[in-house]
């Protein structure tokens, strides 16, 4: 195999990471809410009915800025509906998951949750543009946010909230692009109710931040042109476009889905190109940002298989839905995705990995029961956690392989973060399945001289998993042989791995 290199210097830098890059995303949908994030029955679960074993791997997750109600949920979602005694809140259809939404835990509860996290939670409160519009909009605007004297933040008051929650970030719908949201609209008609929805609000608070609605993924065939008409209506009015994507091994196409991130990146490109192009043509100085609030590893075509098989009249309550079981591949796939967010920490400002418990999540529970991490939990938490200061310009020289989707590919994919200390993080995966990649960094001008950490995701077994029966079957392990002498850095990736090396 030949070696990969790349060169880090101080003086190229992509940009600043925000810390809203590592955000998540509760909706009510399967068992997200209910056994997942709030069990009150629970023997861990706290005075607020919150799980609390739960509560300690989010916060070791690290996620910051937490996504909610929805989501596909929000489309349909009466915010009136999740406030005010638990008891007296009505139970709805839920069109969206084809379940019933039985309210238990509302507004006030999600509040309750991101401050157990810790102050580093902030909330990402979608409104409904679905099946609702700019009135709603606002009465939720003013019971969240307004400290008190008029009748909503008084109501809210009497609910027992006395702080205003102080709500900054708002996303102004859901994929309404999507034929299968409800209330879809075509890119015109939703332009238009999304500027309306963010003139009002910034009447209401001028310093509230709006992110409009871009494409559900790179492939619909409205992409593009979506973002473009939206924009026109919208572009001195929100902050934020977002981007959704998901990705798996289409017809079991394993090295395709390995380079999912290549995608995900050509998806970020052509979304600046798109938005930037609009604000020249509206000769505007202000730069619009992403919000990629939606992103995971999704095994799609199995939840529409079964999907298919429902019983029309059935409506249950947090049924067992789009619980994926993450192996090792997975996980590497996610950490290459991570790795594609961080590459253009200049323009996505904001990500959430969608979603947090239970539904294609990194953290899995059983009602009653244990709380345990699955494989992507890893690659997620060692990104937060050392993935924070300025992203360092990654040009790699690496080999590549040929692939069905996307033709040849590096196979090795890698950023570095430098931290406010000097310290140096590298994030690296190999995508080869079957052999090692020597990695050479030539580092210049950082003041390094040691590795402090090379840690690796790697398995033997490359369909390994963590189950409620073996919770700890995958986890990072160190290692061995990576040096740090006059300058370079030398180190040998495994096969189908994912990889962190901390250098100071």
């Amino acid at each position: 195999m030949h070696t990969a290199r790349f060169t880090l210097d101080p003086a190229f830098v992509v940009g600043e990471v925000s810390p809203r890059l590592f955000g998540s995303f509760v909706e009510h949908l399967g068992r997200c809410v209910y056994t997942g994030v709030f069990e009150p029955d629970h023997p861990t679960a706290d005075d607020q009915g919150l799980r609390q074993d739960v509560l300690a791997l989010v916060r070791e997750l690290g996620v910051t800025a937490v996504r909610y109600p929805g989501g596909n949920f929000v489309s349909g979602y009466k915010w009136e509906d999740s406030v005010g005694p638990a008891e007296d809140r009505p139970r709805r259809l839920d069109l969206a998951w084809h379940s019933t939404e039985t309210n238990r835990f509302g507004l006030s509860e999600y509040i309750g949750f991101l401050r157990k996290i810790g102050p580093q939670a902030e909330p990402m409160m979608a409104v409904n543009l679905g099946t609702r519009g700019v009135a709603e909009a606002l009465e939720l605007q003013e019971y969240a946010n307004h400290p008190g004297g008029t009748a909503l933040s008084d109501l809210r008051v009497t609910h027992g909230d006395k702080d205003p929650f102080g709500i900054r970030l708002w996303c102004l719908g859901n994929e309404m692009d999507g034929p299968w949201q409800t209330g879809h609209k075509t890119a015109e008609e939703y332009g238009r109710l999304a500027a309306e929805t963010a003139r009002a609000m910034r009447q209401q608070d001028p310093g509230v931040e709006l992110v409009a609605c871009g494409s559900s993924s790179q492939s619909m065939p409205t992409f593009a042109a979506w973002e473009a008409t939206v924009l026109e209506e919208t572009y001195d009015l929100v902050d934020y476009i977002s981007l959704h994507a998901y990705y798996w091994p289409e017809d079991g196409d394993v090295d395709s889905f390995l380079a999912s991130a290549v995608d995900m990146e050509s998806f970020i490109d052509n979304v600046v190109a798109t938005a930037d192009h609009v604000g020249a043509r509206l000769k505007s100085k202000k730069r619009i940002n992403l919000s990629f609030d939606e992103w995971n590893v999704w095994y799609l075509p199995e939840w529409e298989a079964r999907a298919k098989t429902f019983e029309q009249h059935d409506w249950p309550e947090a049924p067992r839905l789009l619980e994926d079981n993450y192996s090792v591949t997975d996980a590497v796939v996610l950490g290459s995705l991570l790795i594609a967010l961080l590459r253009h920490a200049d323009r996505v400002t904001v990500a959430c990995l969608a979603q947090l418990v239970n539904v294609i999540a990194p953290i899995m529970t059983e009602p009653g029961g244990p709380a345990w991490r699955q494989t992507t939990f890893h690659p997620f938490a060692q990104a937060a956690r050392y993935g924070r200061g300025q992203v360092l310009d990654v040009r790699v020289d690496s080999p590549t392989y040929e692939t069905r989707k996307y033709g040849e590919t590096d196979l090795l994919h890698a950023t570095a973060v430098r931290a406010e200390d000097g310290t140096v993080t590298v994030f690296a995966v190999n995508r080869s399945r079957t052999e090692a990649l020597p990695l050479e960094v030539t580092l210049g001008g950082l003041g390094l001289t040691s590795v402090v950490e090379h840690s690796a995701l790697a398995d033997a077994d490359p369909d390994a998993r963590n189950t409620l029966d073996d919770p700890e079957r995958v986890t990072p392990h160190p290692v061995d042989g990576t040096t740090l002498q006059d300058g370079t850095l030398a180190t040998v990736l495994e096969p189908l791995s994912w990889n962190v090396i901390r250098l100071a």
